[in-house]
């Protein structure tokens, strides 16, 4: 392991780049999204079904596509957006796309959780549309949405560990070359316990937080 050291800490770092942009992605589009199909689902304050309908059929659409084709499919669009189709930098383009999709829907079903008597009130004190959202709905379901981005981080470290078919390097790639393909189990082993490791550590900082967050 010594002798590969130097390597496993630059894939852990490329790793902590793909998904840390893919958690921007997912926070700065996918949360404003999510809060989007839920006001616009029928019965809901701001309803408009046709606009429900292709967000939705978007969302669906890239949830449901195998994220190695999706990465294949989206060749073209990483070169047009970043330059190229290799590097880390590439790989970030279809994991930030799959973070939003992804995000978004767990948004939109943390905020069903919320009582409707909660926006209720909010329109019976004059609260403003981004009033209703920051000061009643964020604040309802906290919990929920911090318990949904841990989920969807741990998800995106798995995505993360295929994108090697674009160079995107990152710990997976680094059990495929040094570990599999060089025949060196213990190589890959390590790999693999230092992934565990990491999803253990995000999946118990997200769970305190949203139990600290959860005031029921």
């Amino acid at each position: 392991m010594l002798k590969y050291q130097d390597q496993m800490w630059q894939s852990i770092g490329e790793t902590f780049v793909m998904v840390g942009i893919a958690i921007g992605a997912a926070l700065l589009v996918g949360l404003p999204l999510g809060t989007l199909l839920y006001f616009c689902r029928k019965g809901q304050l701001y309803e408009n079904r046709g606009l429900s309908l292709v967000l939705n059929s978007i969302v669906n659409v890239i949830r449901s596509f195998p994220f190695l084709l999706l990465v294949v499919a989206l060749i073209p669009f990483t070169r047009l957006v970043v330059g190229t189709s290799i590097g880390t930098l590439a790989a970030t383009v279809p994991l930030s796309i799959v973070a939003i999709a992804y995000y978004s829907r767990l948004v939109e079903q943390s905020l069903l959780e919320v009582p409707r008597g909660t926006i209720e009130a909010a329109l019976s004190m004059g609260a403003s549309k981004l009033g209703i959202i920051f000061k009643f709905l964020y604040v309802e379901a906290r919990s929920g949405l911090v318990l949904g981005l841990t989920a969807s981080t741990i998800s995106f470290i798995s995505f993360s560990t295929v994108m090697g078919v674009v160079g995107g390097g990152g710990v997976g790639d680094f059990a495929i070359r040094y570990g599999y393909q060089r025949f060196e189990t213990e190589v890959m082993i390590y790999a693999i316990l230092v992934m565990i490791v990491l999803v253990q550590l995000i999946q118990f900082t997200g769970s305190t937080i949203a139990r600290l967050l959860d005031k029921r």
